[in-house]
């Protein structure tokens, strides 16, 4: 037998022959379907977040997919009718940004190359990176049902963005506006969350602007000089006394003469600065709400490219950052600048290009924050529901704190920008009549004709919609909603029935408001349910000190290379037990190492099964009747229910760790070392270890399928995977043996620190005598404690053996008898000790009892010094014991 497992010899090809027999599709695990207490069919489904065609997946990606592989491996396993649906996103800013770097790397650009042939090459990519991506998912050993991969601008998906568009259209949700927006003059239009805003060192420039009537000057700070020429008033709080004799008054904007008029507003903070502050109502959002307020003219220095306009005179033509500067040094040559300030402010900075974003004023399409307030309603009072009735946990949200975010972004609502300036998406279904200019919504790629007056001239809006528009369906459009009859072969008419709403989401916390939230809204809007049972937001993985991954620093992971580096089992097994919930995982290769030996602790005592026994019967199939089998059994008993509840409540760390526990430290450490005193139980632990074989399964689906066959003596090739087999439930349990055991245990543990003391740990002795206050079966007991104690004859006693050495815990008293030992080595070797430890303790004592010492020392020697003097006077103290036995 191979001395371990060779998983490149095993994954590909096992994953290959689950799918050929279609197991990861809905009726996959038909022949083990169950029913709930009301006779019907037990359903389950997730949604896979559908990672961006825009490259390959990153480690987060691995986390969120082999959590929810194991979630749904084990309701396929427990009987459950199984939906995990895949799926790819058409991601549109972010695969718009790589085929525009493709086309500029070859010399061109999507303008030269029009709409029609850049759309092509959107397509290829889309083509090339999402079968890489999914190629990727199959080496993690994921299983969804890939005959129904959808992706997100499919044409039945693209069915379902009309239908819902429209509706909400024609219910007045989402309207077009002249809107203030997030505007990247890269991307273009961003809603609030696609803007990450990070600390910049930037400069204060403190500005003079001269009264038209020469009679003095105001002194104002801004951050962006190159915005000023689109100022349209000088605004002080109503209340400040130093101004009220300015207010109406007028000052000339520097360098153009242009007059504005100082107005009053208590938005300004009067003690801020002066409490003068210019109003530049088209490129600052809090500007723009004062200047709605006061009627102010909404003057736009700069255009979708960020390149300035007529207002900014001689600076026209030049792009907004490069201009200041060059705007900063005119400004200062003709004196109006007075100083200029080092600050640290908050820049907001596109998502996806990490281009400077601007408060723009542009027409856009949005949908109002009304349609999300029955969602936002139905999430909180269900929340509230569950923590008085602690029903799935008592939360809706795992870990439940997350609903605290959730309701506070969900709260702050605003209008959500849903156009972007692309042309790889959803293009915004709406067209406008060139004779009568109606506009309208329509389902057609291509409108017969404008529906008031006839007309067969139209324009479709240019913009698409943003790809999260698409994503907020998810939930329910891969399962056939809104789809129009497109596409029904990869969807059922009652999938909707049966999974919506879905039993569960999994994702990172990072794309709640992005996805999550969005999901939310427009599946209860559409559905009038929430589209999730149960949310489960996982956090972050982090390399092994902490630190974020990042090309930059030259930590990130590659789950392809971990895969053939240490095989997919390993991984998946490794991100699940370091899963707590709520906690940033922390992933190094000491973690990956810990799982490598666990493997070969599985491969191990396989092989040792077999030395004893070739093939092993299914634990159903036998009755258990050997005390060491009866008690692996009731132990095996205690796993499965502990299992079975922490995935019940997604802790997946606890269920990776409750296997773990199980598999090393009961059956390896203690059941294989007890079978070596009980031949006669071996088939016996061959059925249970089968058994355990299909609790592993979910996590570590190759190497248990293969140990499985082996145990078997059949092949995967010849038989059924675990996968569609009953996941364990309901063994038999026996606690008087498993009191029993665990006295054996207690006895063996006791005589092996019984032999430490007289230097024989590891050796074979003559005798040993047990004093126990417990009733057990002597005869069953005896052979395990003296087989794994190392000990040729135990004898039970009722009573103190003189002129022995002892050892007391919790049940009973050892006595290993002393007359045929030679303890004068033993009894120098401690004596030995004793002395060395007190001197120790007088050296240690004399500098803690010295008040100068004391006095002048640091306070974590003194710390140091004072442990160290507690640690050997707790030596000596055993020490001496030990010597008052053996003498």
């Amino acid at each position: 037998m191979s001395e371990k497992y060779e998983p490149s010899q095993v994954e590909d090809k096992f994953y290959k022959i689950w799918e050929e027999r279609g197991y990861f599709e809905i009726d996959g695990n038909k022949s083990i379907w169950k029913t709930d207490s009301n006779g019907k069919q037990k359903t389950f489904s997730i949604m896979m977040p559908p990672p961006n065609v825009t490259g390959s997946l990153h480690i987060g990606h691995a986390l969120t997919f082999t959590l929810q592989d194991i979630i749904t491996r084990y309701k396929r396993m427990d009987g459950f009718k199984t939906l995990w649906q895949p799926g790819t996103d058409h991601a549109g800013i972010a695969t718009q940004n790589v085929v525009e770097k493709q086309l500029l790397a070859e010399g061109t650009t999507k303008e030269e190359i029009g709409r029609e042939k850049f759309l092509e090459r959107a397509w290829k990519q889309k083509e090339t990176s999402g079968g890489n991506i999914v190629h990727q998912m199959r080496k993690l050993g994921v299983t969804p049902a890939w005959k129904r991969e959808r992706f997100t601008m499919d044409e039945g998906l693209k069915e379902a963005v009309k239908e819902a568009f429209i509706s909400l259209y024609n219910e007045g949700h989402i309207t077009q506006n002249n809107y203030m927006v997030n505007w990247c003059t890269h991307d273009g239009a961003l809603s609030d969350i696609e803007v990450e805003h990070e600390e910049v060192n930037g400069k204060f420039y403190h500005m003079i602007y001269k009264f038209a009537d020469g009679s003095g000057e105001l002194q104002v700070a801004t951050t962006r000089p190159e915005t000023y020429f689109g100022d349209t008033a000088i605004m002080v709080h109503p209340d400040d006394e130093r101004y009220k004799s300015i207010v109406g008054k007028e000052v000339l904007l520097p360098l153009t003469e242009r007059k504005i008029k100082v107005i009053t507003d208590s938005h300004v903070d009067m003690e801020f600065g002066t409490g003068v502050v210019k109003v530049t109502p088209a490129h600052d959002q809090n500007d723009y709400e004062v200047g709605k307020r006061h009627d102010l003219e909404f003057i736009k220095v700069f255009d979708e490219k960020g390149i300035l306009n007529e207002y900014c005179g001689e600076f026209a033509g030049l792009e907004r950052l490069e201009a200041r500067p060059v705007i900063v040094k005119a400004l200062e040559e003709a004196g109006y600048i007075v100083k200029i300030e080092e600050h640290i402010h908050q820049v907001g900075h596109c998502y996806r290009c990490k281009n400077i974003v601007e408060p723009f004023i542009s027409q856009q399409w949005f949908l109002s924050s009304e349609m999300a307030q029955e969602s936002i309603r139905k999430t909180k009072e269900t929340t509230k529901e569950r923590a008085q009735t602690g029903e799935h946990n008592g939360t809706l949200f795992h870990p439940a704190h997350w609903i605290n975010s959730y309701t506070a972004w969900m709260d702050e609502l605003r209008p959500w920008c849903i156009s972007r300036q692309l042309w790889w998406g959803h293009r915004i279904p709406v067209f406008t009549c060139d004779d009568c200019g109606h506009q309208w919504a329509d389902k057609a790629d291509e409108p017969e004709c404008c529906p008031k007056c006839g007309g067969k001239h139209y324009t479709q809006d240019p913009d698409v919609l943003d790809t999260w528009f698409s994503s907020a369906l998810w939930a329910m459009s891969p399962l056939g909603w809104g789809n129009n009859g497109k596409l029904k072969e990869l969807y059922n008419d009652t999938d909707e029935a049966d999974f919506y709403p879905n039993s569960l989401l999994i994702t990172g916390f990072d794309i709640m408001f992005f996805w999550v939230a969005r999901m939310m809204m427009m599946g209860e809007h559409f559905k009038k349910q929430l589209p999730f049972e149960d949310i489960y937001m996982h956090a972050l993985v982090r390399d092994e000190h902490g630190a974020k991954m990042s090309k930059s620093k030259g930590n990130v992971i590659d789950p392809l290379d971990m895969v053939n580096e240490h095989s997919a089992d390993i991984i998946r097994f490794t991100l699940a037990y370091l899963c707590v919930q709520g906690r940033d995982i922390k992933l190094g290769a000491k973690n990956l190492e810990q799982f490598r030996n666990f493997t070969n602790k599985l491969y191990n005592a396989s092989n040792f099964l077999q030395l004893n026994v070739e093939t092993f019967p299914d634990l159903k199939d036998i009755t258990i009747k050997t005390p060491l089998g009866l008690y692996m059994q009731s132990k095996l008993s205690d796993a499965v229910d502990e299992l079975r509840n922490a995935l019940e409540t997604y802790k997946f760390n606890e269920s990776a760790s409750i296997l773990y526990k199980f598999v090393w430290n009961e059956f390896c450490d203690w059941g294989i070392e007890y079978a070596k005193a009980s031949k006669d139980s071996v088939i016996e632990l061959g059925a249970i270890f089968k058994e355990t074989l299909k609790m592993v399964s979910p996590f570590m689906p190759f190497i248990s399928d293969y140990l499985y066959h082996k145990l078997s003596g059949t092949t995967l090739e010849d038989g059924d995977s675990l996968m569609i087999m009953n996941f364990p439930k309901e063994i038999a349990k026996n606690q008087e043996i498993e009191d029993m055991f665990a006295i054996i245990e207690e006895a063996i543990t006791a005589i092996r620190r019984a032999k430490v003391i007289i230097d024989m740990g590891n050796s074979k002795i003559a005798k040993a005598y047990l004093k126990i206050n417990k009733n057990i079966d002597e005869k069953t007991a005896k052979p395990f404690i003296e087989k794994l104690a190392k000990v040729e004859n135990i004898e039970f006693v009722l009573a103190k053996v003189e002129n022995s050495i002892t050892d007391v815990s919790d049940n009973l008293e050892v006595y290993i008898p002393t007359g045929e030992i030679d303890m004068t080595p033993i009894i120098s070797k401690l004596t030995k000790q004793q002395e060395k430890l007190e001197k120790e303790i007088a050296k240690l004592s004399g500098m803690l009892n010295n008040e100068k010492f004391v006095a002048n020392a640091p306070a974590n020697v003194l710390e140091e010094n004072r442990a160290g003097l507690a640690s050997a006077e707790d030596k000596l103290a055993k020490v001496v014991a030990e010597l008052k036995s053996l003498s």
